[in-house]
């Protein structure tokens, strides 16, 4: 042994030696006086022979005292949160895992998980253990910090977009895009109409809901669609390129619609929301003529060269990011809108954008984003589909999303003169939903416009399109086709 190892051997025994010594002499020191109290109190003693059960609490065995004490350790807020933190990440890893054996991208199994963490499967199972894990008075922890991890997330998205390949791309994707918008979202429109009465929450107002059961349907995940294509190599085929244009345009369009909803829905009056729309433009403005031309210089063009992004910089970011999002929430409408807008004007200097992907998304989507699945898991009950008639108006509902997404992106495609194999594979891949259709459909449920049971409904849409993009994608493109009379085909010009 080495002469480190040997003084750290003595010292942990000298030391240890020593507790030892001080609590053997401690337990022959004389009990400590009892302290008498105010007048009118009374000893535990007293206590304990009035009450037996007060006489049963005094005798508990040491092993009792200590569980007794891990229980009520455990209700402290940190702990259940470190808890929840635990369970929702490890069984988000391990869902996440499973499905992407089966094919399916890992957010889908991520969803998944969070569904099952909640009181359909989890507190079914187990309502005692549920409670514990998840009672009542921490879901708003919960929630902050989803939120949170959604905004990084949305910024992230933001910082995806790739607005010179729009511009290349503009014709083709700015038509297929917006059909395969204004299509579902008139679907979604009208079955708002026959679903109101029924599904909308209390106090919604038509027009409220009919505009959230639009963008319901109208959502492209354009993150989930990048991965699948980017899994299936597909990143750089023509069918790839359009796709990944045509969500980009979508995502900026869905999301701006979403916002101007948000901002109405939120007013109590027609000039209220004039005036949120008003601030949305100036809001807009000062980020786009302002903040994105002046960031190259704020950070510094050296900075932005080197290889990873200093703590400067990085708080430079962090407080641009959170003071968009601040501004409009503050507006009236969500914070996302704020965090999708920063990440957008990022500058792509030098790599720029995709060092701070590197850094922000991994932290977001390991830590941060099963929060929120797991917190719209809770909200989302499927015991409320316990009858025949809620499960068929779920599968009406899943139809209809999908034929008015996949129908008419598939269409409009194949009007610009793309193939119809490649039309319905384009069309496979706009009906996916995932995360950012979850994250409309919680701004939908958190302004009291969407009932539990639509919100339940909804959410097993958004699983449920996103799980078949994969096969959907597989079998149209095993299909042979015959190319379009009298146009070549659009990857060959």
């Amino acid at each position: 042994m080495n002469r480190i190892t040997v003084i750290y051997v003595l010292i942990l025994t000298i030391v240890t030696a020593a507790i030892f010594a001080v609590i053997h002499a401690g337990a022959d020191l004389p009990a400590p006086a009892p302290i008498s109290g105010p007048a009118g109190s009374v000893a535990p003693a007293a206590v304990a022979a009035a009450h037996p059960a007060a006489a049963v609490a005094v005798s508990l065995s040491a092993g009792e005292a200590m569980v007794a004490n891990l229980k009520e350790n455990f209700k402290h807020p940190l702990s259940q949160l470190f808890l929840q933190l635990v369970v929702i990440i490890a069984i988000s890893r391990i869902v996440g895992k499973l499905f992407t054996f089966m094919g399916q991208p890992s957010v889908v199994g991520e969803m998944a998980a969070g569904i099952l963490l909640g009181p359909s499967l989890f507190g079914l199972l187990t309502p005692d253990l549920f409670q514990f894990v998840f009672p009542a008075n921490s879901l708003n922890t919960i929630k902050l910090l989803s939120q949170v991890g959604v905004c990084l997330f949305m910024f992230s998205v933001g910082m995806d977009l790739n607005v010179a390949h729009v511009r290349n791309k503009a014709h083709t994707a700015v038509v297929v895009s917006h059909a395969s918008i204004v299509f579902p979202y008139l679907l979604g429109v009208v079955l708002a109409y026959f679903l109101y009465t029924s599904m909308a929450a209390p106090g919604a107002s038509f027009i409220a809901f009919a505009l959230f059961m639009g963008i319901s349907m109208s959502i492209t995940a354009f993150p989930v669609l990048a991965r699948i294509l980017q899994e299936r190599g597909m990143t750089k085929s023509f069918l790839g390129s359009t796709a990944i244009t045509c969500a980009a345009v979508d995502d900026v369009t869905a999301w701006s619609i979403l916002a101007f909803v948000v901002a109405i829905a939120r007013s109590t009056s027609l000039g209220g929301s004039a005036l949120n729309l008003l601030l949305i433009g100036a809001f807009m403005l000062v980020m786009l003529a302002i903040v994105r031309p002046g960031l190259p210089k704020w950070l510094g063009e050296k900075r932005l060269q080197a290889e990873n992004p200093s703590k400067g910089v990085m708080a430079t970011v962090i407080c641009v990011v959170v003071a968009s999002a601040l501004c409009t929430e503050v507006i009236g409408i969500h914070a996302l809108f704020g965090a999708f807008l920063a990440g957008a004007i990022m500058p792509d200097l030098h790599g720029f954008r995709n060092k701070l992907n590197i850094r922000i998304e991994n932290f977001s989507s390991v830590l941060l984003l099963p929060l929120f699945f797991a917190f719209t898991g809770l909200r989302t009950q499927i015991a409320l589909l316990n009858d025949l008639s809620g499960w068929a108006m779920c599968l009406i509902i899943i139809a209809v999303a999908s034929l008015g997404k996949l129908g008419g992106t598939a269409v409009t495609a194949r009007l610009t003169g793309m193939g119809w194999r490649d039309s319905l594979q384009l069309g496979a891949l706009m009906n996916t939903r995932g995360l950012m259709e979850l994250i409309a459909l919680n701004i939908g449920y958190d302004l009291g416009i969407l009932s539990p049971r639509i919100f339940t409904m909804l959410v097993i849409m958004a699983l449920a399109t996103t799980a078949l993009t994969g096969p959907l994608l597989t079998w149209f493109g095993a299909q042979k086709s015959p190319e379009p009379e009298g146009q070549p085909h659009p990857a060959r010009t």
